[in-house]
């Protein structure tokens, strides 16, 4: 057989091979699409995040209800008024992702406990788990969060991250101190330092749900001077009366102001309960259905 041929007969076996061997058909599918064509210049680029980010800017420059703090209980609270009440609700964060302190875990061991009484939210949002001890479960601190912060917003909440809270905003109706909203800025520009005129949220309601310091509630006590509103200062750990505690304090400070997990703690001074997340996501849940219900009644 002359050469000619051989190389005719070898390329109809290669053809046929990759006719019938779907192993091939995909791999040069695969190739195909990793074959990336961008259509539009830097820009452009740039044009579009712009227009996209400023449209969504504005379009929640006035909300329902703005959580302040993107951890457990912020998380979980802005799931529960996005999916049962259909609020527009905006999470700030002033960190760059989502979690909170309990991203660490214990002791920066990547696990957090989760009490039975709190597994229907770890159960609704998918995230795994593994049963410890009798009603006590271990979950991934890191999962969890961002998992209730990925269901938060498949039901229509927003979270903006690198957000500071630096005040808010507040009416007097009838003798009465009312929320009204928060007012921000970048958080680099408040490390910084730099005098940078703010921009404003308006909202019907506020959570402080920023923790250990219960930030927003602080700035209020002090800058309204309002006697109704006690700042006790947190206690040293004792997990059970925690845990217990913070969801039976959790709720309304005054019109406008609520708060919810650690802030709980720091406004009445409650102990500390360490890694477990089951008081956290059931004061979430639970501010969520407080402010339903005060929205309801017609008290927002």
């Amino acid at each position: 057989m002359c050469t000619r041929s051989i190389k005719k007969c070898l390329t109809l076996q290669c053809k046929s091979l990759i006719k019938h061997d779907s192993s091939l058909i995909g791999l040069s599918v695969m190739r195909n699409n990793y074959d990336i064509k961008l259509k539009v210049n830097e820009g452009e680029i740039s044009r579009v995040i712009f227009n996209e980010a400023l449209k969504l800017f504005s379009e929640y420059s006035i909300v329902d209800v703005v959580v302040v703090g993107a951890g457990p209980s912020g998380l979980t609270a802005a799931y529960y008024l996005a999916k049962e009440g259909g609020l527009k609700t905006l999470v700030l964060e002033r960190n760059l992702g989502v979690g909170g302190g309990i991203r660490g875990g214990g002791m920066l061991l990547p696990v957090a406990l989760v009490e039975e009484e709190a597994m229907e939210i770890v159960r609704e949002v998918k995230c795994s788990y593994s049963r410890v001890a009798e009603s006590l479960y271990a979950v991934n601190p890191i999962e969890l969060t961002c998992k209730i912060a990925a269901e938060a917003i498949s039901q229509g909440a927003k979270i903006l991250t690198g957000v500071y809270v630096e005040d808010v905003i507040y009416r007097v109706e009838k003798g009465k101190h009312i929320i009204r909203g928060v007012v921000i800025q970048w958080t680099p520009i408040i490390e910084c330092g730099w005098h940078v005129d703010p921009l404003n949220i308006y909202s019907k309601a506020v959570i402080d749900a920023t923790g250990h310091e219960a930030e927003i509630v602080s700035l209020v006590k002090k800058k309204l001077k309002l006697n109704e509103i006690s700042l006790i200062g947190e206690k040293s750990m004792w997990a059970s009366e925690g845990e217990r505690l913070v969801v039976e304090k959790t709720g309304k400070l005054i019109s406008g102001l609520y708060v919810a997990g650690m802030a709980v703690a720091e406004v009445h001074g409650l102990p500390r309960m360490g890694p477990l997340l089951g008081g956290m996501l059931l004061s979430g849940k639970r501010v969520a259905e407080i402010i339903l219900e005060d929205l309801k009644r017609g008290e927002l």
